[in-house]
C-alpha cells in the first residue's frame, strides 16, 4: 500500500510515567459557562444525548456544540449541570455523562519503571527486547520481519512520531482528543505509553538499524491519540477512533489491526457498540485484559468483549516449565474457561508483558510492564501473519492466533492450568 510518511521535526521531551488500564470514573471538563440569571460560572462536562427520532436529534444538536455523532439519534457534546438537568427531565430524551478511561499502575509497581534510559545517541540497548525474542522463538534473534501492508492502529496516548524507530512507519498521525473533532497530523505524546506500545508492535530499528524492533517492523502505524498526556481520556473519544479505523480500513480497502492498551472495568456502550462496528467492518481488535489480577472476573473493558481478543500478560519467569503469568495480570472466571470457547470475560491469550524496553517519548527507550504491553506483542504478531495470508478474513487470522496460542500451553502462575485456562487462556501464540 502506499504511504504517507509523516515527518515531524522535534522530539518531545516533558511527561509523566502511566501505565496501563484500569480505572474508570466521570471527570469534568476544564470548560465552562455563565449562567445569565446567577452570573455563576458552571464547569461544564462530557455527555452523550439519545433522542427518539432523527428530527428530535437535529433540533436538539442545532442547540449545542456537537462533538461525536457514534448512534443515528445521538451525538456527545459538554453541557453544565443546569443544561444536564433539564434534558433529564424531558422523557424523549436520554442523557448520560461519559465515562473517562485512566491509566493505572500494575499491582506489582515495583516492576514498573525500571529502566528509564535516555540513549537517543547511542542507540538501543536491547535491540531485540526478550519479549520479541520470545514470540519468535529465537533466542538468539537479532533483528524481526514481516507485516508489509498491514495498518496497526494504536489507540492510546500518542506516539514520538519523529522517533528514528518509528518515524518510517508511520502513516496517520491524528488526535482524537482536541477542541475539534479529528486533528490531522497532530498525535504528539507527551506521556511514553503509546510511543512504548507503538514500539513493541511495529519499531523498525531505524534507518541505521541501530534501534529496537518489534514484532512486525514492516507494519504501517496509524497512531490516533486518544488520551491526554496524563493518560485519561473520554469514552467518546475512543469510540469515535475506534469507528474512524474501521472506516478508513474499508476506505482504503487495506487490512487493520487495532491495539487498544487500554480499558475500564465497566462496560460502556459507547465503546462497546464502536468494537463490534470495527469487527463487522472487518477489522480484528486486540485489548489489555487490564492490571486487577490476580482474583477472577476482573478483566477490563473493552478487553472482556467477545469481539475482542483479550491478552494477558507474561513474565519472563519460568514456572511448570512454561512462561509465567504475571499475578497483576487480570484473570477470566473458571466457569467458562476449558471450553475453547471465548465468551464475555474471558482471557484469550497470553504475550510477554513484564519489563518490556521499547521506544519513548523522549526519542530514547524505556522498560516497563503491564498487560498493555503484552497487548502490542499480539497486535505486531496478527499483522505479521495476515501479511503473510492477504486472503485471510479477521475471522480466519483470529482462529489461526487461536490455534497457534494452543500449540504453547502457559502452566505458571496463579489459575494457569493444562488447557484453556482463566489465566492465560488458549496459551502463547508465536511466530513459530
Amino acid at each position: 500500500m502506499s504511504k504517507v510518511k509523516m515527518a515531524i521535526a522535534s522530539l518531545l521531551i516533558a511527561g509523566s510515567l502511566a501505565a496501563p488500564v484500569q480505572a474508570s470514573s466521570v471527570a469534568e471538563t476544564p470548560s465552562s459557562s455563565e449562567d445569565r440569571n446567577s452570573g455563576i460560572v458552571q464547569e461544564k462536562f462530557r455527555v452523550y444525548v439519545e433522542t427518539n427520532n432523527k428530527s428530535s436529534k437535529a433540533s436538539l444538536a442545532s442547540q449545542y456544540e456537537v462533538r461525536w455523532e457514534l448512534s443515528d439519534n445521538g451525538f456527545s457534546t459538554d453541557m453544565n449541570e443546569k443544561q444536564f438537568q433539564a434534558l433529564q427531565n424531558n422523557k424523549n430524551i436520554t442523557v448520560t455523562k461519559v465515562p473517562v478511561v485512566t491509566l493505572d499502575l500494575p499491582a506489582e509497581k515495583s516492576s514498573i519503571n525500571e529502566i528509564a534510559d535516555n540513549e537517543i545517541s547511542a542507540r538501543a540497548s536491547q535491540q531485540v527486547p526478550w519479549g520479541i525474542k520470545a514470540i519468535y522463538n529465537d533466542s538468539s534473534l537479532t533483528t524481526t520481519s514481516g507485516g508489509s501492508g498491514i495498518n496497526i492502529a494504536v489507540l492510546d496516548t500518542g506516539a514520538n512520531v519523529a522517533h528514528p524507530d518509528l518515524a518510517n512507519r508511520v502513516e496517520q498521525c491524528k488526535n482524537f482528543t482536541g477542541a475539534t473533532t479529528v486533528i490531522n497530523n497532530s498525535c504528539a505524546d507527551g506521556n511514553g505509553h503509546g510511543t512504548h506500545v507503538a514500539g513493541t508492535a511495529l519499531a523498525d530499528g531505524g534507518s541505521d538499524k541501530g534501534g529496537v524492533y518489534g514484532v512486525a517492523p514492516a507494519a504501517d502505524l496509524w497512531a490516533y491519540k486518544v488520551l491526554s498526556d496524563s493518560g485519561s481520556g473520554y469514552s467518546d473519544d475512543i469510540a469515535a477512533a475506534i469507528r474512524h479505523a474501521a472506516d478508513q480500513a474499508s476506505s482504503t480497502g487495506t487490512k487493520t489491526v487495532i491495539n487498544m492498551s487500554l480499558g475500564s472495568s465497566g462496560n460502556n456502550s459507547l465503546i462497546s457498540n464502536a468494537v463490534n462496528y470495527a469487527y463487522g467492518k472487518g477489522v480484528l481488535i486486540i485489548a489489555a485484559a487490564g492490571n486487577s489480577g490476580y482474583a477472577q472476573g476482573t478483566i477490563g473493558y473493552p478487553g472482556a468483549l467477545v469481539n475482542a481478543v483479550a491478552v494477558a500478560a507474561l513474565e519472563n519467569t519460568q514456572e511448570n516449565g512454561t512462561y509465567r503469568v504475571a499475578n497483576y495480570s487480570s484473570r477470566g472466571y473458571t466457569s467458562t474457561d476449558g471450553d475453547y470457547v471465548i465468551q464475555q470475560g474471558d482471557i484469550e491469550i497470553s504475550a510477554p508483558g513484564s519489563a518490556v524496553y521499547s521506544t519513548w517519548y523522549n526519542g530514547g527507550y524505556n522498560t516497563i510492564s503491564g498487560t498493555s504491553m503484552a497487548t502490542p506483542h499480539v497486535a505486531g504478531l496478527a499483522a505479521k501473519i495476515w501479511a503473510q495470508n492477504p486472503s485471510w478474513s479477521h475471522t480466519q487470522l483470529r482462529s489461526n492466533l487461536q490455534n497457534r496460542a494452543k500449540a504453547v500451553d502457559i502452566k505458571g502462575g496463579y489459575g494457569a492450568a493444562t488447557g484453556d485456562d482463566y489465566a492465560s487462556g488458549f496459551g502463547f501464540a508465536r511466530v513459530q
